[in-house]
């Protein structure tokens, strides 16, 4: 049942004067008697006495009660669901609240239920003590509650897992000097580390309950490991309520933030984890850089990729011949079902050692595994050294034939001594030796130590002072079982035993497997690698999940992270989830692993005085606003019932009674159409979307400032005066719009003027402006102050409020427009895209994977890039008047540099409206010839 309350209950009372209203309103005006010609008539009636009705109708008088008594209700502001918090007087108010990554989605909620405690505080005139479980330091001392508005004001929820444990503890040592009257918790519901201890500490405060505000409905769910296989990527979840089955969709984005897969992910009822795989190419695959689930705005709901994700193509060469008949006596069969599960492995039929070499090469795999190569041709060494210095990663097994050629080669890590060491035989003292704990430096680190491992022979690497900083992984008595060395940008590994289980039983073992794929997940991050070529260098924050489960670049709050491939480790304080490294190669951390499972928090703690109850479950409904639009409605009636007393309606003609009667229904209307949701009223009708369908428009934001928009509209108008003029396209008028609001899909090109002075647009704007991008337009910034946007010196405003809108938006590396760019010659043939001024670049999506002007291709949607950026005010220079002449000067004034505008612009929106076809300007020479043929 919903309560009911009156934020004025004193106005009631003037519900007691309503018998002398009654006793007011109960006579009505006399009614005029119409009379006709002739005036002699009217004068012989003057004498007769005028009559006044001793009382209304009744009906009358009720109807104008009800509007006394609505007017009464109205400014007593009856509130449905109101809030009702109640606090213990006389002593502090202690609140704990839950800012962890579950709390993002409704956290407004939250904010709302802890200014109603504070509120109550005020009343009482009592301090607050206030904590969040998942801020890193607890100021938990008493403070005033205008104090604890501001705390709670710039409170935020971060993309951590809430501690209540060092929450309580903080409020207990507070506890210690002020005991709390009220303690109360608003919890996001579900289950986190010390909760027990979190509970008992509370409890000793002394408070006479505890109350735990939870919201309703069902806890966000969270994604625990993302796993790439052979033939699919599999992905699995974790849910606190069981209740009954869920139904939901995770999307995989590449790098640009473009969902490029989907799958469907379901948790039967009673069940807390489910899993779901994603079908596709490992090439497709190995573009997914994040991976979340449909409309959950959590950190919880994301796990992000790197590198290590990414399925590695591995080549296979074995020295001794194949045996189809015995496979296990082949060292090959033991690489193949150890790397099958995470690369996807490839190999040559070809006879000779340089043919395969050359056909495995070619197909530019990311390792390359030797297995028992001793001596190599010159021209296979040469291409296999040549591989490695351009970034390869080989790694080579032992074997008598690699025992057998021992000596210095470039291609091993360290020189090998000659022949090899057998432990545990007839002639032998020493027994099989078992591996020893990994060095820290080692990829292998957090592996537990192997007690089960025995190598029976190795081939013993020459003593040096350097050997050991060459070891990943050694046997008992210290010699290397690993060593690892640096060529140029690639790197070479060397297992000192064989790959089968002739020499030792490791490659029938779990180690073995996992250690290949240690190895393997560092083929492609040595850009991330420190000199040794193991992933354990400090790597600073390049991007950072936040509360909401999106990638920022605000990395104030996280610290350099020592990240070793494999180790599993999750985010914490100091290093919060995100990207670690930089844009060239970075690690995912992630807040949950592949052990985490969510569960409901249990509030019944033993000897606890617990009272649980839910925030945010209705809101407060004001009936003010609906008692006054009734009481207006009963006031219009009764004016029209008396018009209609009094005679006035018949003395109009019947086309002016049909128009007053119309004004009248549409001001009895009005109350109505103030409830009409306001999205109902924006929707546009299907003559306006027809009109932008057919013909195209060139868009613009409105900043809110009049003379910039004029400038805006006016450039716009004279750039499709111009396109119209020298090309076959006609585009309308420019239309301003406002990103917030207005449907954006229906404009190819957006253009953006960037004003410090204009109010700074909200999150709704730029996350629409976003996804716009994301879904094929452009937006073009212009800062108009011919600074460089992207520079690192001095920045004028406007440039740092773009900063700032782009702050909140994933945008791609950026370039000025480099020569050969397909910008440069979208129509006609630019090298410099000047504008009122001509002193800033063009910035634009930087081409992927090469600095050659060849590579044209853009990363971007048919090769269009999202982006664009300019200070040099092209709205500016392509503005007219009325006669079509321009509105302002260029600087320096010159007819030229106006012309160019006015070119850059038309091929800007060329560029827009036909992509990357201009780079295929490469093959024109083959088609003239063809042609000419």
């Amino acid at each position: 049942m919903s309560a009911l309350a009156f934020a004025s209950p004193f106005v009631l009372i003037a519900l007691v004067v309503l018998p002398a209203i009654w006793w007011l309103l109960k006579l009505t005006p006399p009614r005029p008697k119409r009379e006709v010609f002739p005036p002699l008539a009217i004068l012989l009636k003057l004498t007769k006495r005028d009559e006044t009705p001793a009382r209304s109708p009744w009906w009358l008088t009720l109807l104008r009660m009800v509007l006394a008594s609505l007017v009464i209700l109205a400014i007593a502001n009856p509130i449905i669901n109101p809030d009702r918090t109640e606090i213990v007087a006389g002593k502090p108010l202690a609140l704990m609240i839950d800012n962890g990554w579950a709390s993002a989605e409704d956290w407004d909620d939250r904010v709302h239920a802890a200014e109603n405690l504070i509120n109550a505080a005020d009343e009482a005139s009592q301090p607050v003590m206030m904590v969040f479980t998942a801020d890193k330091a607890h100021a938990a001392r008493p403070v005033s509650v205008s104090q604890a508005r501001e705390r709670l004001a710039a409170s935020q929820p971060r993309p951590l897992k809430p501690e209540r444990a060092r929450a309580a503890e903080a409020l207990s040592e507070a506890f210690e000097q002020t005991p709390p009257g009220t303690l109360a918790l608003i919890s996001d519901g579900l289950t986190s580390e010390g909760d027990a201890e979190a509970m008992n500490l509370l409890a000793g405060s002394g408070a006479p309950e505890i109350v735990v505000s939870t919201a309703p409905g069902e806890p966000p769910a969270a994604l625990t490991r993302v796993e790439n296989d052979a033939d699919a990527t599999r992905i699995f979840a974790t849910r606190a309520d069981t209740g009954r089955a869920a139904d939901m969709t995770v999307n995989a984005y590449d790098i640009e933030g473009r969902a490029i897969a989907s799958a469907p992910l379901r948790f039967d009822t009673g069940v807390n984890t489910a899993s779901t795989e994603i079908r596709a190419p490992f090439e497709v695959r190995n573009d997914f850089a994040r991976i979340a689930i449909d409309s959950a705005e959590n950190a919880g709901a994301v796990q992000l990729l790197d590198d290590g994700f990414r399925r590695r193509r591995v080549a296979l060469v074995g020295g001794a011949p194949d045996n189809e008949a015995q496979p296990l006596l082949t060292p090959a069969y033991y690489l193949e079902k150890a790397i099958a599960p995470y690369a996807d492995l490839i190999t040559s039929d070809a006879e000779t050692m340089p043919e395969k070499a050359d056909e495995l090469l070619e197909q530019n795999p990311s390792v390359l595994l030797l297995s028992d190569v001793g001596t190599m041709p010159e021209e296979t060494h040469a291409a296999i050294e040549s591989w490695v210095e351009s970034g390869g990663t080989l790694i080579r097994f032992a074997g008598p034939r690699l025992a057998a050629s021992g000596g210095d080669d470039s291609l091993l890590p360290v020189r090998l001594r000659l022949g090899e060491r057998a432990f545990g035989g007839a002639m032998s003292w020493s027994a099989p030796q078992s591996l020893a704990p990994f060095p820290p430096e080692s990829p292998f680190y957090g592996l537990p130590a192997p007690d089960d491992i025995a190598v029976t022979r190795q081939v013993l690497a020459e003593p040096s002072v350097s050997l050991s900083e060459h070891t990943w992984a050694s046997l008992a008595d210290g010699t290397p079982l690993v060593t690892e060395a640096r060529l140029g940008d690639g790197q070479l590994v060397l297992f000192h035993t064989s790959s089968d289980a002739n020499w030792s039983n490791l490659p029938i073992s779990g180690y073995f497997v996992e250690m290949l794929r240690r190895i393997v997940n560092l083929s492609r991050a040595s850009t991330i690698s420190n000199g040794n070529g193991v992933g354990a260098a400090l790597l600073p924050p390049y991007r950072m999940l936040d509360a909401s489960g999106t990638l920022a670049s605000d990395v104030s709050d996280a610290k350099p992270f020592a990240e070793r491939a494999g180790d599993g480790r999750t985010a914490d304080y100091e290093h919060p989830p995100g990207l670690y490294g930089t844009a060239d190669g970075f690690v995912a951390l992630n807040l949950f692993g592949p052990d985490d499972q969510l569960s409901p928090f249990d509030i019944n703690a033993p000897g606890n005085n617990v009272r649980q109850q839910a925030i945010g479950q209705t809101a407060a409904i004001s009936l003010k606003p609906w008692l006054l639009a009734a009481a207006l409605v009963l006031l219009i009636v009764d004016g029209i019932i008396i018009l209609l007393m009094n005679g006035a309606l018949t003395r109009l003609r019947l086309r002016r009674s049909a128009t007053l009667m119309f004004l009248l229904a549409i001001l009895a209307s009005l109350p109505m159409l103030m409830i009409i949701p306001e999205n109902a009223r924006a929707q546009m009708s299907d003559s306006e979307i027809a009109e932008l369908l057919y013909e195209t428009h060139l868009a613009y934001v409105e900043t809110g400032e009049a003379d910039v928009d004029r400038i805006s509209e006016r450039g716009l108008k004279g750039l499709s005066n111009f396109i119209a003029y020298r090309t076959a396209l006609e585009p309308g008028d420019p239309i301003g719009v406002d990103p917030a609001t207005d449907e954006l899909a229906f404009y190819p090109l957006i253009y953006w003027p960037v004003s410090a002075s204009a109010p700074m647009p909200s999150q709704e704007a730029i996350a629409r402006i976003e996804a716009y991008m994301r879904n094929g337009g452009t937006v073009l910034f212009d800062t108009r102050d011919e600074y460089s946007p992207l520079g690192s010196g001095a920045v004028s405003p406007n440039t740092e409020r773009l900063r700032a809108i782009l702050n909140g938006i994933d945008v791609p590396p950026l370039e000025p427009v480099p020569e050969g760019h397909v910008l440069t010659r979208s129509f006609y043939l630019l090298s410099d895209f000047p504008g009122r001024y001509d002193g800033s670049p063009l910035w634009v999506e930087a081409r992927a994977g090469s600095d050659d002007v060849s590579a044209l291709q853009m990363s971007g949607g048919d090769g269009v890039s999202p982006i664009i950026i300019t200070g040099n005010d092209f709205a500016g220079a392509w503005a007219i008047n009325a006669d079509s002449t321009p509105m302002l000067p260029t600087v320096p004034e010159n007819p030229r540099q106006r012309q160019l505008a006015y070119r850059t612009g038309v091929n800007i929106v060329m560029y827009m409206l036909t992509g990357n076809y201009k780079a295929d300007q490469v093959h024109i020479p083959a088609l003239l010839e063809r042609l000419g043929q």
